[in-house]
């Protein structure tokens, strides 16, 4: 079986505008990379762990922030690297720009010796579908398409 990861897609509506919350990753391979690099805030599975509560743990970790509300599950999407992504939809508001993410440390520049400390997610934006559509990662736009059904269900 291969990876499973968590995800929340938070949505929102602001003057009848539906939005969703994006998060773009840290470090320097992600720096330059804009449309199609986006992701709901996610992550891998714990072995002892339900996938919802891992979906909230994430958010919390990326985003610093507990979010609460009524899940819907949205189904599981099988990305091009074998993952699975498992995401919920959840309604629910805070300031996208006061994020506090967790990080990670890599050898950077590549084979140099030199360890840095990047944030798993550099920012967040709340985007109307559409453009949320260009920014997402490929594998994670039928997430939004789910999301969609869900709301005109």
């Amino acid at each position: 079986m291969g990876q499973r990861s968590a995800g929340l897609l938070i949505y929102r509506h602001i003057n009848n505008v539906l939005e969703v919350l994006l998060v773009h990753p840290g470090g320097p391979y992600w720096a330059k990379k804009d449309d199609g690099a986006w992701s709901i805030p996610k992550g891998l599975v714990n072995d002892a762990e339900d996938e919802l509560s891992a979906a909230r743990r994430e958010a919390f970790e990326e985003l610093g922030a507990d979010i609460n509300g009524e899940f819907a599950a949205l189904g599981e999407y099988r990305q091009r690297s074998g993952k699975t992504v498992v995401a919920w939809a959840v309604q629910a508001d805070f300031d996208a720009d006061a994020i506090v993410s967790n990080s990670f440390e890599i050898e950077w520049p590549p084979h140099s010796g030199n360890k840095r400390t990047f944030p798993e997610i550099d920012r967040a934006r709340w985007l109307p579908i559409a453009e949320a559509e260009r920014k997402i990662l490929k594998g994670q736009l039928p997430i939004l398409a789910s999301l969609l059904r869900l709301i005109d269900s």
